[in-house]
């Protein structure tokens, strides 16, 4: 038997303290220990709620008494025996049986009395109803990123808005941020989901395998990368490439509104279809959202824009089948673009 099934052995069998369940026993060394921290990170556990760690397996039946609420503590086992009259120490005789009949119930007069009394008119409060303390928090930044959103008047602007902003818990891990990508005063404006591995070391959009296929998606129908201007929903790169959430997307917004109106193009594509619930408000798969036309309107814009859906990049290079349908809806946007 080698060193290591030892160790587990003598574990299993109770004579050694067991690890907890978060750590190997093998995990001894700083670099299995680093791995481990960048793997939670990478998964978004990036904060701690307490000073050290709790192994609840561990608490004793003291310690979970202690915790426990006031009023659902059990009553003391050793408390002081009061004095009795001679008539309640006597021992037992026979009784009639007028005398074992049960005693009467309490008067009102001598029951326990609350030293809070109950108020007649106070609200009900429904326990059931809990406030999320990360909703509140998040509408607050919400709130923040508009009003930085609405004070910028050029891209640039927004580029210090956002290097400034740290509402999106996605910043702190992310390496750079992804804005955008080409001229101001494009005619024509595609917006992705999120930044990808390749996007968040360089801090530009659609840089990887799917800007590479965009690219030539542009070029199919007589256009260039250096004519069109590329954004996404969230510009910081999710861990592990994950589908941003809703409130990170809510957060984020704002920015990608104000940068809409700023650009003002003919025509807005939404690549993916979480780039398309964001800035169309649909519910639909992209499937059904792509080929079709739709409005897209901001209040400080001075006319609706021409809205579409587009299949991802990285979709089509891992369904290469729907690379027709996308060839078509590319020659309906050039025809847009034409018709404008």
């Amino acid at each position: 038997m080698n060193s290591e099934a030892k160790s587990l052995k003598t574990v299993i069998s109770g004579a050694v303290k067991p690890f907890p369940a978060c750590y190997h026993p093998r995990m001894d060394h700083a670099q299995d220990l680093h791995a481990v921290l960048q793997w939670h990170l990478d998964a978004g556990c990036d904060e701690c709620v307490a000073d050290e760690p709790i192994d609840r397996f561990q608490l004793t039946a003291e310690q979970v008494a202690a915790s426990a609420p006031a009023g659902s503590r059990p009553p003391a086992n050793n408390a002081p025996a009061t004095s009795r009259s001679p008539a309640q120490t006597a021992p037992a005789t026979s009784r009639s049986p007028a005398q074992t009949a049960p005693a009467p119930s309490p008067t009102p007069a001598t029951a326990p009395v609350s030293s809070h009394p109950p108020a007649n008119n106070a609200p009900a409060v429904s326990r059931g109803t809990k406030v999320d303390p990360r909703e509140v928090d998040n509408n607050r930044q919400v709130k923040t990123a508009m009003e930085l959103a609405a004070a910028a008047e050029s891209i640039d602007d927004l580029r210090d808005a956002l290097s400034g902003f740290e509402g999106c818990a996605l910043k702190k891990t992310a390496t750079n941020l992804v804005l955008a990508d080409g001229p101001a005063d494009a005619k024509l404006m595609f917006i992705g989901e999120a930044p990808g591995a390749d996007e968040d070391r360089q801090g530009v959009p659609f840089v990887g395998p799917s800007g590479k296929l965009l690219n030539a998606m542009l070029e199919s129908v007589g256009l260039k990368r250096e004519d069109v201007l590329i954004s996404n929903t969230v510009f910081w790169r999710p861990p592990g490439n994950r589908t941003p959430t809703s409130q990170e997307a809510a957060v984020c917004h704002p920015f990608i509104e104000r940068l809409v109106e700023i650009v003002d193009p003919e025509v807005l594509v939404c690549v993916g279809a979480p780039a398309a619930h964001t800035m169309l408000g649909q519910t639909q798969g992209i499937s059904r959202l792509r080929g079709n036309w739709f409005k897209f309107q901001t209040p400080k814009l001075s006319h609706p824009i021409d809205a579409t859906a587009l299949f991802h990049p990285a979709y089509l290079l891992r369904t290469p089948i729907k690379k027709r349908d996308a060839w078509a809806d590319m020659r309906m946007i050039r025809k847009r673009l034409d018709d404008a």
